[in-house]
């Protein structure tokens, strides 16, 4: 293994390779899964979304901090990705909404942060190996002896991060858009439907558009049990985003198990929201090889084509949902996975894919909408 100056960054992977750079942000060290992300904006809803738990987050866009940072981009209330691995860095940010830099931003937040990397070449080789284990380091240590603290870190799968992320205590959301410029749906129902959501890792993006389609939304912590949402007489339950392998969130497809077992209770999954209620359909997981990660992922399945954002690593077996219960109605049309499903009997869906963010196209956010028209369908039936 090369070594190299103590003055520079080095990146160390698992596999003992070694990228070297400068260290921007905060200084110090940071291990965790690398993974990439090809989208060409929002780099600040990525570092804050808690789905990126325990990842350190090489961009495929050339340069960060163009745009700066600002409060009304902040998707969780604090940064959640361990480390930015990036090409090179705006050295002064311009934008109407900026607040800061990026890298005073990071400094703040005690994010590390590596540039300087040719990012490219670092893509192709996690998508020939898959991602992997790594460790950004600022502060001099020797590359061999970041490479032995890397083996003895855990890997992603089998890791229950959802409970590192997730509330521990119910709120209520009720907050209109924080972006003020955004024209979609803003609807109010003469009396607005009652969601309980199960953090997982919530994004705030997704409770705007629930609020947006005319919901009050109660935030409950992932280990919440039945008795718990029943209380709060959900019209609905949202089952959220968040990190990890789904298949180690036991208490949540313990509940999702129960949920589906209430009457005409309708419920919407996104992204690990969406993998834990295909197991809790009897469905399995597994580890993708190096993830989906950008905003131009195709979604479909009859020829309509949603150009979708996603994160995650993980997805359900096709092979293994029953098709007397389950439709897949989309796939991903890069690689065949599922993308999304519903039930056959059972006012429940969900999605892989991020329908609240907004990458150009607001293709998926209609899936909102079918939410509220399930509630809205129930409500009627009800009485």
């Amino acid at each position: 293994m090369p070594d190299f100056p103590s003055s520079e960054a080095h990146l160390v992977l698992a596999d003992g390779t070694v990228l070297s750079g400068a260290g921007f942000g905060h200084r110090g060290a940071a291990m965790g899964e690398v993974v990439f992300n090809t989208a060409m904006t929002g780099y600040q809803e990525v570092l804050t979304d808690p789905s990126y738990e325990g990842q350190l987050v090489a961009f495929a866009y050339p340069e960060l901090g163009n745009t700066g940072v600002n409060a009304d981009d902040q998707e969780a209330s604090m940064p959640h990705a361990r480390g930015v691995i990036a090409r090179q860095l705006a050295p002064c940010p311009s934008n109407w909404r900026s607040q800061g830099s990026l890298e005073s931003w990071m400094r703040d937040h005690q994010i590390v942060g590596i540039l300087g990397v040719d990012t490219r070449a670092l893509i192709r080789h996690l998508r020939d190996r898959g991602a992997m284990n790594g460790v950004i380091c600022t502060k001099g240590s020797r590359p061999i002896t970041l490479l032995d603290e890397l083996r003895a870190a855990p890997s992603m799968e089998g890791y229950d991060l959802a409970s590192c992320v997730s509330t521990t205590k119910s709120y209520r959301w009720t907050d209109t858009c924080r972006v003020d410029f955004d024209r979609r749906l803003q609807a109010k129902p003469s009396r607005p439907f009652q969601v309980v959501a199960i953090d997982f890792g919530i994004k705030r993006a997704i409770l705007d558009r629930l609020v947006a389609h005319g919901c009050e939304v109660t935030v409950l912590p992932m280990n919440s049990d039945i008795a718990t949402v029943r209380s709060h007489k959900p019209d609905g339950v949202f089952l959220s985003n968040g990190p990890g392998d789904p298949a180690a969130v036991t208490k949540g497809i313990a509940l999702a198990k129960a949920l589906l077992e209430e009457k005409d209770l309708p419920m919407f999954g996104i992204c690990l929201g969406h993998q834990i209620l295909g197991l809790a359909l009897g469905g399995s997981t597994f580890k993708l090889a190096y993830g989906h990660r950008g905003l131009n992922h195709p979604c479909g399945i009859t020829g309509q084509v949603e150009i979708t954002s996603q994160n995650h690593g993980f997805a359900l077996d096709s092979h293994s949902l029953m098709s007397d219960q389950i439709d897949i109605t989309h796939f991903n049309l890069n690689d065949q996975t599922v993308a999304a499903i519903a039930h056959r009997s059972k006012p429940v869906f969900s999605v892989q894919y991020h329908p609240e963010a907004s990458p150009g196209p607001h293709d998926a956010d209609h899936h909102f909408s079918r939410f509220v028209a399930l509630m809205s369908d129930c409500r009627r039936g009800g009485g």
